[in-house]
């Protein structure tokens, strides 16, 4: 059973549960993987899970009760963390990790392309969300002996106040 505790648009009646049957073969949302960090939307639920041997970003269609397949967004070689989703479902983002560096990834689910919006930071980066809309990510930066948040727009542009 997943027990979601808030939910991207409001907090009305929460806690909420939801039951979704156990799949064996990890099809389903509920596996015996070390499912993570879920967030949720109205529709959608992306977490992490290593039920394939990776550490991989997944997404659940609460309504159709299914997975979605993400062509292009998992690579053997990258460590993924902390995704979020657009209420939508257009846009996933998350922390991923090769070789020691972090970076934050937007995927587009229409285009089925991943973009690095991190590649020019010199820093180390975690937590990315994205906004229900899906124009502006904002995520963690260790910069100066800090840990400072930062705001970009979707296409990997710092935005200012």
């Amino acid at each position: 059973m997943v027990v979601i505790s808030s939910i991207a648009g409001g907090c009305t009646g929460y806690p909420r549960y939801l039951n979704f049957p156990f799949d064996v073969g990890g099809k389903g949302l509920n596996s015996r993987a070390s499912d993570l960090e879920p967030q949720v939307t109205s529709t959608y639920i992306v977490f992490i899970s290593d039920r394939n041997g990776s550490q991989d970003v997944y997404l659940f269609d609460a309504q159709k009760r299914e997975l979605i397949t993400l062509p292009g967004l998992n690579a053997l070689d990258e460590i993924a963390s902390h995704p979020s989703i657009s209420e939508d479902g257009r846009y996933v983002v998350f922390a991923s990790s090769r070789q020691g560096k972090s970076n934050v990834y937007v995927y587009d689910r229409e285009t089925q392309q991943k973009r690095n919006l991190t590649a020019n930071l010199q820093a180390e980066v975690r937590h990315p969300i994205i906004n229900a809309d899906g124009t502006t990510i904002a995520f963690e930066i260790a910069k100066n002996g800090q840990w400072d948040i930062i705001l970009y727009d979707l296409f990997g542009n710092p935005l200012e106040f």
